[in-house]
């Protein structure tokens, strides 16, 4: 299958197949879809950070999204039937590779506890240090960690 996966910069043009994905996962669900709009993929895509997909057959089957200012990690999130398939590790990779080429900050991002992705992150290297809004765990990546780890983390 990783013959056919194509990682690339996600553009505007993405954001209908983003939404998607974003509203078909199984963890992490929104509360209400309407919250994250189209225009906010757009200025997340454009103005506050950048963002990666990755396609299969021309659909898109994952997806992340860095917020630059925020130094936070705004969505990764792959359909549930391309998870364990490497796509999310290589699109956290890309994100993290772009990201700390940018600024060499520690970057964050939260997670509903007992998830799955709770366990991605842990395992991708993040440290949790605290809470963050209605529960979630906070992680952080810091930019000497990630250059200790990134060799590793890169599906080759």
């Amino acid at each position: 299958m990783k013959n056919s996966m194509i990682f690339r910069e996600a553009v505007i043009n993405d954001i209908e197949q983003i939404q998607i994905v974003r509203n078909l996962v199984k963890e992490n669900v929104l509360s209400n879809p309407a919250l994250v709009s189209d225009k906010d993929c757009e200025d997340f895509l454009t103005v506050r950070g950048k963002g990666w997909v990755c396609e299969i057959e021309k659909k898109i089957v994952g997806f992340a999204i860095a917020y630059l200012k925020e130094k936070n990690i705004w969505a990764l999130f792959v359909l549930p039937e391309y998870e364990n398939k490497g796509v999310g590790k290589r699109l956290h990779s890309n994100m993290l590779n772009w990201y700390f080429s940018q600024i060499p900050e520690s970057v964050w991002l939260s997670t509903a506890p007992g998830t799955r992705a709770e366990l991605f992150y842990r395992k991708q290297g993040w440290t949790e240090t605290g809470v963050y809004g209605k529960g979630e765990i906070k992680f952080e990546m810091d930019y000497g960690k990630w250059e200790k780890l990134k060799d590793n983390k890169v599906d080759k």
